[in-house]
């Protein structure tokens, strides 16, 4: 596919990159540098993923690009007047990067935060016009060459990333050889197979999928493109949550510029359509999302197997990945060197930092790397006390040396979803187990007795530690059944943060059955609990 035509190909060029959560201050920071600038190109492009530098201004002349973060704004003006005079400027920037000119991906500096990890899935983030497609395309060699593009994913042994993806952690081209023998064996009943692009995420923690909607909407779109090539789907769906606006906005534009180059490039037509779910956590588990998309009010986690591959959407084969998958299968298909065959998780991962952070920053790490490096994207608030990887129901761990891979994380007890939550000396871990357990009590499908009955009886339990009673032995057998029996991973993983946080402090939970709150969090409501004890007296 060709690609399309934009200010950000010109050598000489002021970007502005930002994000819907900086959407104000970017907004103001386009209008004051349009105002200035009488003869060069501006262009607007999606957020980079460090959110305490949104909106970031990206001076480039030629071969070399400064970096100002919005903080600057009020003297964009004085900077453009010195830009069109034909220097670059260059006081104050937090980094002038010298590049090859009009490079495809973003210039990375020596240090900072837009230095960590390897910026492969992200490398046009922030650089590029977002809807944009790239000139290289994978869906084209998938489509030129089919068994050699499936070959080469499944020789690298791609894994799924994301909780919205049906081969979480799991080798994406078995699934996808499941989808085309099912469509296959049914040719003649019209099961013609759909692959769907699960981005519906409703924790604002993770904002992974959501920077690629709103950053690379054209990289997610080529690589399911690609997958459906691979498969001989006719239809591709971008499921995306109702309150992500700019990102749905991002991709439906995507969608258009790539029909305008689809039928010169592809021998048969595949378009694109865009759908939206509920905000709401169930509507992101794989076959959840295919009950929204079929218009249930109800959502509720289907029996499997049989799995979407053999009968998913509307009856169809279906293949569901996320965002995140589509981009690194992109990679796979168009950069294999790229990636070590070896490895137990080839490629990279994007993960969100958050907590409690100046503010969040989604990165990429190599999955040979070290987890400890989120470190360096943002500043922390007070003193480390422990991270919770994973999300929602991510595990809690006083140490961030684990390898970024599936395998090492799950083998620590934490999540791949891709999340990174730093939390400080005030936060009580019995009190986030809670909270969470409450959650999952709360909102769950209903459909497995484990994860509905279990859910609540493990919020009970971790609530009478308050009363005194620390059950050690019944919870860890209920959290072992849970993590067992549930139908979907929403129940085997809402075990997670009790589990890991009475492994990993177990005297700070025990200590609340004495009355006492180490972090001091919970001080009010041990000493309501120790009122109505006395009163019980």
């Amino acid at each position: 596919m060709a690609e399309r035509s934009d200010p950000t190909d010109e050598e000489t060029v002021i970007r502005v990159a930002g994000g819907s959560r900086s959407r104000r201050r970017k907004r103001r920071a386009l209008e004051e540098i349009r105002s200035a600038a009488a003869d060069t190109p501006v262009a607007e492009t999606g957020p980079t993923g460090i959110r305490a530098l949104e909106p970031l201004v990206l001076f480039t002349r030629e071969d070399r690009t400064a970096f100002y973060p919005g903080s600057v704004t009020g003297r964009l003006e004085s900077l453009v007047e010195t830009f069109e005079r034909g220097e670059l400027p260059t006081d104050d920037a937090i980094a002038v990067v010298e590049h090859e000119p009009t490079p495809s991906s973003l210039p990375t500096p020596e240090d900072g935060p837009l230095a960590v990890g390897r910026r492969r899935v992200l490398g046009r983030c922030g650089w590029a016009e977002p809807a944009s497609i790239p000139g290289e395309s994978a869906a084209e060699l998938a489509g030129d060459e089919p068994e050699t593009a499936l070959s080469r994913v499944r020789d690298i042994g791609v894994l799924g990333r994301g909780r919205g993806d049906w081969c979480a952690d799991d080798p994406v081209t078995e699934e996808w050889g499941i989808a085309y023998e099912a469509a296959a064996g049914d040719a003649d009943e019209g099961r013609d197979p759909v692959v769907v692009v699960n981005a519906n995420e409703s924790d604002d923690r993770n904002g992974t999928d959501r920077l690629l909607l709103e950053s690379a909407p054209g990289e997610v779109l080529d690589g399911a493109l690609a997958v459906a090539e691979l498969v001989g789907a006719d239809d591709v769906v971008v499921y995306c949550n109702e309150n992500d606006d700019r990102g749905r906005e991002r991709i439906h534009e995507a969608a258009r510029n790539a029909e305008e180059t689809l039928d010169e490039r592809l021998d048969r037509e595949v378009r694109p359509e865009v759908v939206v779910g509920p905000d709401r956590y169930i509507a992101g588990e794989p076959t959840m999302a295919l009950e929204a998309m079929e218009g249930n009010d109800r959502l509720e986690a289907r029996l499997r197997p049989p799995s979407p591959a053999e009968h998913g959407l509307y009856g169809r084969p279906t293949v569901v990945h996320t965002p995140r998958t589509m981009a690194q299968v992109r990679r796979a298909l168009l950069a294999p060197d790229e990636f070590d065959a070896d490895d137990a998780d080839p490629g990279t991962r994007l993960f969100t930092v958050t907590g409690d952070v100046d503010a969040a920053a989604t990165v990429e790490l190599p999955t040979g790397g070290s987890l400890a490096d989120v470190r360096e994207t943002v500043d922390l608030e007070g003193r480390f006390k422990m991270a919770c990887v994973g999300g929602q129901f991510g595990g809690f761990t006083p140490d961030l040396s684990h390898s970024p891979s599936a395998p090492a994380l799950e083998g620590a007890g934490l999540g791949t979803e891709g999340v990174v939550e730093l939390l400080d000396e005030d936060t009580c871990v019995l009190a986030t187990a809670g909270r969470r357990a409450n959650f999952a009590m709360e909102s769950n499908c209903g459909r497995c007795v484990s994860c509905r009955e279990g859910s609540q009886q493990l919020t009970n339990m971790l609530r009478e530690i308050y009363d005194g009673r620390f059950r050690d032995a019944k919870i860890r057998e209920l959290t072992r059944v849970m993590g067992k029996t549930s139908i979907c991973h929403f129940g085997r993983t809402a075990i997670r943060p009790a589990v890991t946080g009475m492994r990993e402090f177990e005297r700070e939970v025990a200590a609340h059955a004495e009355g006492r709150c180490p972090s001091g969090e919970c001080e009010a409501a041990l000493t309501q609990t120790a009122g109505h004890r006395g009163g019980e007296r």
